[in-house]
């Protein structure tokens, strides 16, 4: 008999997060063993910071339930490196989410739940990232992420992969495979003052649009369509190679003037 396949679970909204325990269930329900190891505070968009500065704490909540007071990159790293503390042995797949909203084109660089993902990715383990519009279906799309994870520890693959999937707020049934698309938030920086006439101030607007582009990530969600998008490690732009070396000739150029 085969064994159950391994799946270490995060996300960035917290180990208490309703998302993150639906996505639970829903794995445990298509047979896999599942360890949670969130943050225990909300980090959402805090990207891939790890917490090199200070001490972390680490409290078991529940059985196979923990909660580590850092990012989410951090919650990874933690059960991947510490031996059979957390993990038995290392997981077949590292999946993030349900993530409390979308994430959606160039969201994936600011996203704590891609971020997490990413971590065990770079790491060698396959990874998927999974979020949900604000208003959907939370069981529905769980029982979707469920079915995505356990498709991806059935392909063949020779390489660990990175895999961001969305579920819209009206899913239409379907699911489309997808590249980045342009996500565009109002940029804003608010001051205010605080009761002691201090200012202070708060960044990000609350408005976003999407511009069409076929293929993409956001004419899906904005079309109804679950989007499943793969992502690449290696960001080294092989178009700008040539531009690169004309960069560095003239800078060499202008060192050797002086």
């Amino acid at each position: 008999m085969q064994r159950a396949p391994l799946i270490l679970l995060s996300n960035d909204d917290g180990y208490f997060s309703k998302g993150i325990r639906k996505l639970r269930q829903a794995l445990l329900d298509v047979g896999a063993q599942v360890v949670l190891v969130a943050p225990e505070t909300e980090q959402s968009a805090s990207s891939h910071a790890l917490s090199l500065h200070r001490p972390l704490r680490l409290r078991e909540s529940e059985p196979g339930i923990y909660a580590v007071d850092g990012t989410p990159a951090d919650c990874v790293y933690v059960a991947l490196y510490s031996g059979t503390r957390l993990l038995e042995r290392a997981p077949d797949l590292v999946i993030t989410g349900l993530n409390k909203g979308p994430n959606l084109g160039q969201d994936v660089f600011y996203s704590g739940t891609v971020a997490a993902a990413r971590e065990g990715a770079l790491c060698g383990i396959r990874a998927l990232a999974t979020s949900a519009g604000f208003r959907a279906n939370i069981d529905e799309a769980a029982r979707v992420a469920a079915r995505v994870a356990m498709a991806i520890l059935a392909a063949p693959m020779t390489a660990p992969v990175l895999f961001n999937l969305n579920i819209p707020d009206h899913w239409n049934g379907e699911l489309r495979t997808t590249r980045l698309g342009s996500r565009i938030y109002e940029q804003e920086v608010e001051f205010r003052k605080d009761p002691r006439g201090r200012e202070y101030l708060w960044i990000g607007g609350s408005e976003v649009r999407h511009e069409r582009a076929d293929g993409t990530d956001t004419d899906a969600h904005d079309d109804g369509l679950a989007s499943l998008t793969p992502l690449v490690l290696e960001l080294t732009s092989p178009t700008e190679v040539t531009l690169a070396k004309q960069v560095a000739n003239e800078a060499m150029k202008q060192l050797s003037a002086k």
